[in-house]
């Protein structure tokens, strides 16, 4: 049996900085987070490692990198904590795993890994998943190193403009902070991961779509790994990624097709945001309707891609 090409994508969220504001050090600074945290889901998949351990490895690193809004760096709450979700789910047998306000493991990811592997259940939340994190030996955090002064920053402007009844400025990137990885396997394996901070300034409790199977996190060997960033209420209420699973499955769409036209159709109803899909012939498609979206990839040619922006940034 011969061996399949490994591919990978990854997100660091939509609703980028406007191009107008970002800094040539600030974007600089993007790509080679970028790429740093592709390399080393990458390296995974050359060495024969499986999709999920490679969807995983990237994930932890963009959870380790401030530039982005999931582990250190997630946006703070109306109260000033953090509230972090996540999941992961492996295309070969649909396991998966999730997690949801937490605020004390590392990584994320992780957890939501350890409930898909260390227990019988799929998705844990609060005070019960933070102990479950904390038995199961996951290595945990304070609050404060989560926390960045620019995230303190934003929830304050935000918090000011809510005070003074401000219109909203439409900043995108408010709202669409997440970031994930999807990755095809040496053995046609595929496998998604998807961590976030959640909203700048959210309600306590608020759960997006990222810890969501079949809305912000999805894979099946048959269809696709998907994991999206958005604004989560719409991904929720159009189940996203099990939206583009059923195009695919029933009505013969191409990844392509599937994913265009979802992010497209998300779009028009209001739902700015965008996603990542591989299928397991190694396609890879990185659609969005918003501003932009961190994104890098690398596909059966070897070559790694970054962008932030539109198709040439």
């Amino acid at each position: 049996m011969s061996e399949t090409t490994p591919v990978i994508a990854l997100h660091g969220g939509a609703g980028t900085i406007l191009k107008s504001n970002m800094t040539p050090e600030r974007e600089a600074a993007y790509h080679a987070g970028l790429k740093a945290c592709l390399e080393a889901g990458l390296k995974i998949l050359n060495e024969g490692g499986s999709a999920l351990d490679a969807a995983t490895a990237a994930v932890m690193a963009l959870e380790d990198n401030p530039l982005f809004n999931a582990g250190r760096g997630a946006v703070y709450t109306t109260d000033a904590t953090h509230e972090m979700d996540a999941a992961v789910m492996d295309g070969a047998t649909r396991a998966c795993g999730a997690i949801t306000g937490i605020c004390g493991p590392r990584h994320p990811v992780l957890a939501a890994r350890a409930v898909m592997e260390r227990t019988e259940h799929v998705f844990l939340a609060g005070e019960g998943a933070k102990r479950f994190c904390e038995n199961a030996g996951l290595e945990m955090m304070e609050p404060e190193w989560f926390g960045t002064q620019q995230r303190l920053d934003a929830l304050k402007a935000e918090m000011e403009r809510r005070r003074l009844g401000l219109a909203d400025d439409g900043d995108p990137a408010r709202k669409h902070g997440t970031v994930g990885a999807v990755a095809l396997d040496k053995h046609g394996h595929i496998a998604a991961a998807t961590s976030t901070g959640g909203m700048t300034a959210k309600t306590p409790g608020r759960v997006g779509d990222s810890p969501v199977i079949g809305a912000g996190t999805w894979a099946d060997n048959k269809t696709a790994a998907i994991s999206a960033t958005g604004h989560g209420e719409y991904f929720i209420r159009w189940a996203v990624g099990h939206e583009i699973d059923a195009r695919m499955r029933w009505a013969g769409q191409s990844l392509a097709q599937a994913a265009g036209d979802v992010v497209q159709e998300l779009g028009e109803l209001g739902g700015s945001g965008g996603l990542i899909a591989i299928d397991a012939k190694g396609n890879i498609e990185l659609p969005f309707n918003s501003p932009g979206m961190y994104r890098a990839w690398c596909g059966a040619d070897g070559v790694i891609h970054t962008g932030i922006y539109g198709k040439e940034d």
